[in-house]
């Protein structure tokens, strides 16, 4: 059986359980973030227990966990069960007790043919409640990539009231026009640990990011789309709601891609 950790101490996987009576469970008072380990290595994680301290800030989540704790506690895990290449969860729920928690899962990878042919996305209208807190209050996320699914697609996009597309359940996003690239500004999204490192490639590879996020009608406008993701890294966009949009800077995609995983 697998290990884990609760509030710091290594304990076997199926004692890692929340308890239901806990108030700050039944309403998911909580803040998350998931880590790549690769060859023993946590990948970024000073920035991910960076933004896991932004997190709780945002809901006003105060823990007794320090950076050092949550970080041995890590290496610890990774010791103890030899992990060499695996998805890590750092889970904190708030209260007058707060439970930290790190569990792991075999990496999440996607097969070749997602990056040489793209993938599918859909259109879900709603808005992420705080998006700039990664908190566990993941319901509409869940319904909008549910119905993505269901349709056949990869990932579905956000739109706020306003037509913008402003990320995806999992992902953030992005359009590419000439050698610019329009995404949403910072505060209306997650920016994600692995969006800071895509945004600095397409910079040294020569483009001009705009913080102006492309919308719904004119995404066929773009020359190419794409998701990034700690997961993912790069990855293009075939097709919205079942119709093709252009792949014109498909190359490009992939060389952010490359930069991005160089640098973890």
């Amino acid at each position: 059986m697998r290990s884990a950790i609760r509030n710091g101490e290594l304990v076997r996987e199926d004692q890692a359980v929340l308890p239901v009576t806990y108030r700050e469970v039944q309403y998911s008072y909580s803040v998350y973030e998931a880590l790549r380990i690769t060859d023993s290595h946590v990948v970024h994680l000073d920035d991910h227990l960076k933004r896991l301290k932004e997190s709780c800030r945002a809901i006003l989540l105060s823990h007794p966990f320090s950076d050092d704790l949550i970080a041995s506690s890590l290496h610890a895990l990774i010791e103890k069960d030899g992990i060499a290449n695996a998805t890590a969860r750092i889970l904190i729920v708030g209260g007058k007790s707060p439970l930290f928690f790190i569990t792991y899962t075999d990496l999440l990878t996607y097969p070749e043919s997602y990056y040489s042919e793209g993938v599918g996305v859909t259109l879900y209208y709603g808005e992420r409640f705080l998006p700039q807190a990664k908190t566990s209050n993941l319901l509409m996320q869940y319904l909008a990539l549910k119905e993505a699914e269901s349709k056949g697609a990869f990932e579905a996009l956000l739109v706020d009231r306003k037509g913008q597309v402003l990320e995806g359940t999992r992902s953030n996003f992005y359009g590419i026009s000439g050698t610019r690239i329009y995404t949403a500004p910072d505060e209306f999204v997650l920016s994600g640990i692995t969006r800071i490192s895509v945004l600095k490639a397409a910079e040294e590879l020569g483009f001009e990011i705009v913080y102006t996020p492309p919308t719904a009608t004119n995404l066929h406008m773009f020359d190419s789309l794409f998701l990034s993701s700690t997961s993912m890294g790069a990855l293009p966009v075939a097709s919205v709601n079942g119709n093709p949009v252009k792949k014109d800077k498909w190359d490009a995609i992939h060389s952010i891609c490359a930069l991005e995983r160089k640098w973890e």
